[in-house]
């Protein structure tokens, strides 16, 4: 069946509620004639007559009395849709967002970023859902708002990206551990137990990589898939972790952390969302609220 012209929606709506030819034509600004073959054209698609001649006007049918109620609605749900995004009214938004980020990102900034959005709209609902790769596909496919992390190369050119901060990777041992005392060189690193932080096996980081250039390797004796996991490891045991900085700041409330004794580059922890999310005003607003929430902690520590 080929699909039928939806403007003819519009005809019958104002059809049926002018309940005259005449009217129903100025109203849309068409000629008389445009709108009898309008009519004629509804008459053949919905089997009914429609407007019946009653007196000197019309009549609407059954059928025609059943259809008004619903056409109206479906005109005005196409016109609201077609319309520019309103004004937005924090006060009384109800929306549910999903959030995609380290267990470290929600540890050090979700607190701040709850209390912001929950000023602001308490009618939000936060989901942080645990990075347990770099898959993109949540974002296109709209189970993910937003993402935060380092961008990959599996990132597609169609997602936009925002840059939140730059972070640098320490050591964290527990208090008391052997390298609390003393000087660490690169020999000292690299020999102790480490706990490696790797997604996938196998994978090799910015640490592994410049220790490599300097003809040394981690020792390393487990690996686990985030850096809460490695720092519960480090604070009850002698394993050294290595972790971001900024990430962790909560986290490693307790341990003992150290400067690497090699140059290391730097990471870029940025936010990543699907273009399709641009002009929404109400994610445009929580980017606005996870960029000024990194600024405000960012700022605060470079305070102390």
């Amino acid at each position: 069946m080929p699909m039928p012209d939806l403007n003819l929606l519009i005809t019958l709506d104002a059809l049926l509620s002018e309940g005259s030819v005449v009217r129903a034509a100025r109203r849309l600004q068409l000629s008389p004639s445009a709108m009898s073959r309008a009519l004629a054209r509804l008459r053949e698609l919905t089997g009914d007559p429609l407007l019946v001649r009653a007196g000197r006007g019309l009549a609407p049918t059954p059928r025609a009395l059943e259809l008004r109620e619903r056409v109206h609605a479906l005109v005005l749900d196409a016109e609201n849709a077609l319309r520019p995004a309103g004004t937005l009214r924090l006060d009384s938004l109800q929306r549910s967002f999903t959030l995609r980020c380290s267990d470290g990102f929600a540890e050090n900034f979700g607190p701040r970023l709850l209390a912001r959005l929950q000023g602001e709209a308490p009618g939000v609902h936060l989901h942080f859902l645990p990075k347990r790769d770099k898959d993109n596909a949540p974002l296109r496919d709209g189970a993910v708002d937003l993402d935060t992390g380092v961008v990959g190369h599996e990132a597609g050119p169609e997602l936009r990206v925002r840059m939140l901060f730059r972070d640098r990777f320490v050591g964290v041992v527990r208090a008391g551990h052997p390298l609390t005392a003393g000087a660490i060189d690169v020999e000292r690193y690299a020999a102790g137990h480490h706990v490696m932080v790797a997604r996938r096996r196998g994978l090799l980081g910015p640490v592994d990589e410049a220790l490599s250039a300097q003809g040394r390797q981690r020792n390393v004796t487990v690996t686990v898939g985030g850096f809460a996991t490695a720092l519960a490891l480090a604070r009850a045991s002698d394993l050294i972790a290595t972790v971001p900085e900024r990430h962790t700041g909560q986290l490693r409330a307790g341990l003992h952390s150290f400067a690497l004794p090699l140059t290391v580059a730097e990471i870029t922890v940025s936010m990543i969302w699907h273009p399709r999310l641009d002009a929404d005003p109400a994610q445009q607003w929580l980017r606005a609220c996870v960029k000024a929430v990194c600024d405000e902690q960012l700022a605060a520590e470079s305070a102390v």
